[in-house]
């Protein structure tokens, strides 16, 4: 499975931005798509998940203006990014993974990756 993740780019502070992660085949359900972020000097860190099930998680920072989706139909997840700060920016990736003993099974290479999005926040 490869992960191909777009949508990164410059934008103001306040503005807005969508990214995109495609799976390269169909994904069997039962599984975690998310995305992180790793700015420059710092630990990658995660930003939010969603499951195949619909239920998200945020981290604080991102809280209240980001918003992460998943189309199960194209395997593909989605974070809008609005109000954005120039702490935001970083790399951000993608990432596919499950906690289900036999969903591992089927994909022994997880987690899987994307290649990486720059997002830049900047006046």
């Amino acid at each position: 499975v490869q992960l191909q993740a777009c949508g990164g780019g410059l934008v103001q502070p306040g503005g807005s931005l969508r990214l995109s992660c495609a799976a390269s085949r169909s994904i069997f359900r039962f599984n975690i798509m998310g995305w992180y972020r790793q700015a420059p000097g710092k630990q990658r860190e995660l930003v939010a998940t969603i499951t195949s099930g619909g239920s998200t998680y945020y981290s604080d920072s991102v809280k209240g203006r980001f918003t992460i989706s998943r189309d199960n139909a194209k395997d593909t997840v989605y974070l809008q990014m609005e109000s954005l700060k120039p702490e935001d920016t970083a790399v951000y990736y993608c990432k596919l993974d499950s906690p289900k003993t036999l969903w591992r099974t089927n994909y022994p290479d997880a987690p899987y990756w994307g290649q990486g999005t720059l997002v830049t926040v900047s006046s």
